[in-house]
């Protein structure tokens, strides 16, 4: 900890971390350079498609292309198809209900409100965004549509060229990812755990041979610790993979990304070591590599076990604990007989997993859909009492396409919103009405200079999460200045008028989420660590019968687990942006919490191979009597989670709970039974099964002494 706390940025060095942070953002990384070609290729083909063809609300279009997905051709492709049956859902929505209560003033205004709810309530409850976001966006513009003084055959008329609009943008998207479709499946996550795998590999070596490391394998441990591993969960999170293959790979991909974390750590120290430092730290570099190879090679890795005897010595910092990370990620396979049956074929259609299994039972998602209704309401409500309804679509659209940086409120996402909207809506939208596009009389000149700024925002799109939405509100606050009429501009009324919806937005969002029910990401990252450990405890001791809602509940908990493990990396990075007289001890919090979640994380994906033991799957039978030593096991588990879980809210007094001597009177009974006249399969699976125990017991006992010295 000591190690990890000289890497800690200091508050009065907070612009030189800042100004260091976007160097590394905004730095060039392998496939970049594509991708941004393939978004300004994909908003561009829109919005000369649009313009052409006088199709209104083409910036709804030229936005959603940002909104697909590109992890890869796959969840492109899904997210592309989904989009046509929500367009579709959407329109129906509003043409079908609307009749119902346009004539009813008071109906009306309760449709408002009820249809705000419901496009929040599917932002937070739907697993795929994309299909989410253009059901809100259908709702944003179209309950606009509907409040104006105009006959029901042109609402009509608007409401349709508004589902064209986003249409053509996901047709279009499809198109070019299409053509520059060329990832195998499940390589958009292999491919990036190799990369740092292979990062952490070199930076061994070099210790391992006593040579200076080089500037290029310093530069691309700095920039993999900086990125960190946000893209990778959302990719996890948004593609088409099987329940079991994301829950294994976001096991590794926390185990790795923490291994990053230590290595850029060890750069920043000097240490000496001797010969025989060396010659482990060839042996870790040497396993490191074999993990990489057997993944990209999709093999699960061999079990390893280091020679206690052999164990780094305490002269060289931080090395041990990497060690053990390296030991858990083959642990994080646990269970599977290979890589190959959860990776997805080339030719299998992705299957749609809409909502997540949670929707109906997380009380988050209620709360989300009611802040967020709260803050778009408030907007609908201000710009009708004082009349000004040429805002409402801006500040509409605002609010929804901001709720996703919503969940967690910090002032990261404060600065990222107003940040853009000083950007897109202040220099680019106005000083482009007023110097620049007064001069090109055509739409070459036009398209030229949209170019430039879409590269701009997908340079910045193409960061990691906690840059990314900056660019992403640069180009929603730019289409909608410039992309609602196809006409120069002869006043800037039009543009006030969008500007000012868009403020009363954020303003609205960052009054609900950031003030009125907003915490600190410090406070939420502790919280929700904390639920973390009693959820696992709870996962742990439940029953695991085979009555439906059991098992569906038994689902619904580990929905639970994974989003919070989610929650608390994002909260994690959150923390970076806040300062005052606590950024010191929040940052150490950080520190010690981003180094248990990874051992925390390992645990919940045994604990998922165990409970194949307890249902007596095929392939994973144990003799009867074993069951009941194992639920004994389970409960003295669950018992010292939920200590950890105690000591974090109430302070260092709580009493620790220990459970030495419980695996050994697991496998103590479990030979018994075994020695009582069991199969030949029940005697092979008994190993598998110990050592997997055993593991657990090890990252319990090993999470609960580092949290007691943490005086936590």
């Amino acid at each position: 900890m000591a190690a990890l706390a000289q890497n800690v940025p200091k508050s009065p060095r907070s612009l030189d971390w800042f100004l260091e942070f976007l160097r590394q953002e905004l730095a060039p990384y392998s496939g970049r350079f594509e991708t941004v070609a393939r978004m300004v290729i994909a908003a561009t083909l829109v919005m000369i498609v649009s313009v052409t063809f006088r199709i209104p609300y083409a910036f709804e279009g030229v936005i959603y292309t940002f909104i697909i997905s590109r992890e890869s051709p796959r969840a492109t492709l899904q997210s592309a198809g989904t989009t046509f049956l929500f367009i579709g859902m959407g329109a129906a929505y509003i043409l079908l209900s609307v009749g119902f209560v346009i004539s009813v003033p008071i109906l009306h205004f309760l449709w408002v409100i009820g249809s705000f709810f419901l496009s929040f309530y599917a932002l937070s409850a739907m697993t795929n965004y994309g299909a989410a976001s253009t059901f809100a966006v259908v709702i944003a513009v179209g309950v606009p549509i509907w409040d104006r003084h105009a006959s029901a055959e042109t609402n009509v008329e608007d409401t349709l060229w508004l589902t064209l609009a986003v249409s053509v943008g996901a047709v279009v998207v499809a198109a070019i990812e299409l053509a520059f479709a060329h990832i195998n499946p499940g390589d958009d996550i292999v491919l990036p755990i190799a990369e740092r795998l292979s990062a952490v590999e070199k930076l061994l070596s070099f210790y391992g041979e006593d040579r200076p490391v080089d500037q290029a394998t310093e530069k691309t441990i700095t920039r993999l610790e900086l990125l960190g591993t946000s893209t990778l969960r959302r990719i996890l999170r948004r593609a088409a993979y099987s329940p079991e293959y994301t829950l294994q790979m976001g096991g590794v991909v926390a185990l790795v990304g923490r291994l990053v974390d230590i290595a850029a750590a060890l750069i920043q120290l000097s240490f000496p070591t001797s010969g025989s430092d060396q010659k482990q730290l060839r042996n870790l570099a040497v396993t490191v590599a074999r993990i990489r190879t057997d993944v990209i090679n999709r093999r699960i890795p061999g079990a390893i076990q280091f020679d206690p005897d052999d164990e780094l010595s305490p002269g060289v910092p931080l090395l041990r604990e990497m060690g053990k990370l390296v030991e858990l990620i083959p642990q994080a396979f646990a269970g599977s007989r290979s890589m190959d049956e959860y990776v997805p074929s080339s030719d299998d259609i992705p299957g749609i997993n809409l909502v997540s299994p949670d929707a109906f039972v997380n009380r988050e998602h209620l709360k989300f859909a009611l802040k967020g209704c709260l803050a778009a309401s408030s907007c609908y409500i201000i710009y009708n009492a004082i009349a000004w309804p040429s805002i409402g679509a801006p500040a509409m659209a605002t609010c929804l396409l901001t709720a996703l940086s919503a969940v967690g409120a910090s002032r990261q996402r404060q600065i990222l919103r107003f940040a853009a909207f000083v950007v897109g809506g202040l220099f680019l939208g106005i000083g482009s009405e007023v110097f620049i596009l007064p001069h090109l009389d055509s739409i070459t000149g036009f398209t030229l200079f949209f170019m430039l700024v879409v590269a701009l925002a997908s340079w910045f799109i193409t960061s990691s999460p906690r840059l990314s939405y900056f660019g992403f509100q640069i180009v929603v606050i730019f289409c909608l200045i410039n992309l609602q009429e196809f006409a120069r501009q002869t006043s800037l009324a039009a543009v006030r008028d969008r500007i000012a919806g868009v403020f009363l937005g954020l303003c609205m969002m960052w009054l609900v989420f950031d003030q009125l029910w907003g915490s600190s990401p410090a406070v939420e990252m502790k919280r929700v660590f904390i639920s973390n450990l009693r959820l696992l405890a709870q996962s742990v001791r439940g029953p695991l019968a085979e009555e439906g809602r059991s098992i569906e509940r038994s689902h619904s908990l580990r929905e639970n687990i994974n989003a919070n493990f989610d929650t608390t990396r994002a909260s994690a990075d959150g923390v970076l942006f806040e300062f005052g007289a606590s950024r010191q001890k929040d940052l150490a919090l950080r520190n010690r919490i981003r180094q248990w979640q990874p051992k925390l994380r390992a645990l919940f994906v045994i604990r998922i191979a165990l409970v194949k033991y307890r249902l007596q799957l095929p392939g994973f039978e144990l003799p009867e009597g074993a069951h009941v030593a194992q639920q004994e096991f389970d409960d003295r588990i669950a018992q010292v989670l939920d200590a950890m879980a105690t000591r974090m809210e109430n302070g260092a007094s709580e009493e620790s709970v220990h459970f030495e001597g419980s695996f050994e009177r697991l496998k103590e009974a479990a030979g018994t039974y075994c020695a009582n006249g069991p199969s030949q399969l029940l005697s092979v699976n008994l190993l598998p099964f110990l050592t997997l125990s055993r593991t657990v017991e090890n990252i319990a006992t090993s999470l609960e002494k580092e949290m007691r010295l943490a005086n936590l």
